[in-house]
């Protein structure tokens, strides 16, 4: 089905009626409960799932708190500042970043964004009808007895001249005029009002936008919930490794003092049976040097010619040569090499320690069929 859009006769021009309707009702949506205005950026959701300018969120957090401003604070608060929902009362509790740490609702952002869009194109579009009615000599005034509806651009056929398009064609799911219905291709067809369905399709679409809306407030708080179990994850991740690594840290410690104990044991043990063996060297070297003095005065004495001369010293040199031959077989050092009962068996201890795991639990479990709330 064609239609053309035609200017009204008189009255002021612009988007339907009811499209003005549905932005007025937007706009009711979009309002913050402290200023009364739009939304400005950036807009926080707070927990209870109600929206606020973060400036706003601010204002109210300094009044809550007093004594934030002798804190020297820049739009953040300590750790447990709180203050209460405009909307709900329901108490908000903030973490160190304050008002900067609530979560930004996007959704609500990217709606304002597209709000603001469509009400600059629809300022746009009454500024360029007024300057043609202008330059046509139109006359601009609105007579007091004009209805909202009279106002509104009238869609006429094309195939019917000067016929308004005021049915709907469910058959073909177009717009169409009564003419058509009689005489046109839609003769056979099911029509109805076409007010009747524009309010009925302009419902559905308000429930619609309701039924999303509402999806993405609970999307947005699972998000806001996983966000938190991921905190929570992280931390007891970290105080578990904290504890494991010191655990650890203490078998090592153990494993350290036990090394010194033991290399003590045998660095004693060598030292005393070297300080021993190292004795009996000094003793031996000593009779060793007075042998090889005895050898060397028996030789010169072996020497001398003179009978009553060699007789006297031969007496005395034969009986320290006794004495040299009985103290050499007197003593013989006694060496015990055997270190055998220094030796350990580390074998069982090593298979201990390369087995050691984390007993079973949650953390044996399919990740996908994990709780919400479950962490390490």
């Amino acid at each position: 089905m064609n239609f053309a859009l035609r200017p009204p006769s008189s009255g002021r021009s612009g988007p339907g009626g009811g499209r003005g309707a549905t932005m007025e009702n937007l706009e009711k949506q979009l309002l913050c409960p402290v200023c009364l205005e739009v939304f400005s950026k950036p807009v926080v959701i707070l927990p209870c799932q109600h929206n606020l300018c973060r400036k706003c969120a601010s204002d109210i957090f300094q009044a809550a708190d007093p004594l934030w401003r002798s804190r020297g604070s820049s739009s953040t608060g300590s750790s447990g500042a709180r203050f209460r929902c405009p909307s709900c009362r329901h108490e908000v509790v903030l973490d160190r970043h304050g008002v900067y740490g609530l979560q930004r609702n996007l959704l609500v952002e990217n709606i304002l964004d597209m709000f603001r869009q469509q009400e600059s194109s629809r300022r746009v579009f009454h500024a360029h009808k007024a300057r043609q009615r202008f330059t046509q000599g139109v006359v601009m005034e609105l007579p007091v007895n004009i209805k909202p509806e009279q106002q509104q651009q009238k869609l006429l056929c094309e195939e019917h001249e000067e016929e308004k398009i005021n049915i709907y064609c469910l058959s073909c799911e177009t717009p169409t005029c009564s003419m058509c219905k009689v005489f046109g291709k839609h003769k056979d067809c099911d029509v109805a009002p076409l007010s009747s369905v524009y309010a009925r399709q302009k419902a559905d679409l308000s429930d619609s936008i309701a039924t999303l809306v509402a999806s993405n407030d609970h999307v947005q708080a699972a998000i806001t919930q996983m966000e938190e179990m991921c905190r929570t994850v992280e931390e007891n991740g970290r105080r578990r490794r904290e504890q494991l690594a010191g655990r650890l840290d203490g078998l090592a410690a153990i494993l350290d003092e036990r090394k010194r104990e033991l290399v003590g044991l045998i660095a004693t043990e060598r030292d005393g049976k070297l300080g021993r063996v190292r004795g009996l060297v000094g003793r031996y070297s000593d009779r060793l040097e007075a042998a090889v003095a005895l050898v060397e005065s028996a030789i010169r004495s072996n020497e001398e010619t003179r009978a009553p001369l060699f007789i006297q010293s031969a007496n005395v040199i034969l009986e320290k040569i006794a004495v040299a031959a009985r103290s050499s077989h007197a003593e013989r050092p006694e060496l015990h090499e055997d270190v055998s009962h220094f030796v350990i068996d580390t074998d069982d201890l090593a298979d201990m320690l390369r087995n050691i795991r984390f007993p079973p639990g949650d953390g044996d479990e399919d990740p996908d069929e994990c709780g919400e709330d479950s962490d390490l």
